[in-house]
């Protein structure tokens, strides 16, 4: 079985359970990864990773130590806001996923830098649109994210729920849930 599968995956269309972690600094400005290895090599994602399902890693602690691997910081878990739960079928053609997308509350900082898995560094919103990102993240998760953004005097950020079917290189999507920041 493929490393990271869960278990009950086929080896032909492996199961993996991952996180993405939205981090921003004081300016609003996302903290990106522009990837040098699969998958999205090329692309630019947020920081994230598999869970280590040998150990039975929950996604918030898996959140954790992605930011500590990835971007150096130490982030208590009660800063980490589940914002989002994305399913993906036939990503690729090569898997399927579930990625928990976890916000840091609050505003962080890591000097731009590279890393073994491609360079860290900081976009604004706007410049998401001219960045080599997956097709997926653009057209489907990152207007959930700008939906799910917190209103001025909000305290929290809202949630989604999709599911994303790439069955046969298309790319469907279903919106199972969504809640607006408070």
């Amino acid at each position: 079985m493929p490393d990271h599968a869960v278990s009950g995956s086929s080896a032909k269309m492996p199961y993996r359970i991952a996180c993405l972690c939205d981090l921003r600094d004081h300016r609003g400005r996302v903290l990106l990864l522009k990837r040098k290895k699969a998958p999205n090599d090329g692309m630019c994602s947020p920081i994230g990773g598999k869970l280590d399902v040998q150990t039975g890693e929950s996604p918030a602690q898996c959140a954790q130590r992605e930011i500590k691997e990835e971007a150096g910081l130490d982030i208590p878990i009660e800063r980490l806001h589940l914002i989002g739960l994305v399913s993906e079928a036939a990503y690729e053609g090569g898997g399927h996923w579930l990625m928990f997308v976890y916000r840091v509350l609050g505003p962080v900082w890591v000097e731009p830098h590279e890393i073994r898995e491609g360079l860290l560094d900081w976009f604004t919103m706007d410049e998401l649109e001219g960045l080599p990102l997956p097709e997926s993240d653009r057209r489907i998760i990152w207007p959930l994210l700008k939906r799910a953004e917190t209103p001025t005097g909000g305290a929290h950020p809202g949630f989604f729920a999709v599911h994303i079917d790439c069955t046969d290189g298309g790319m469907r999507s279903v919106v199972e849930q969504e809640t607006g920041g408070r």
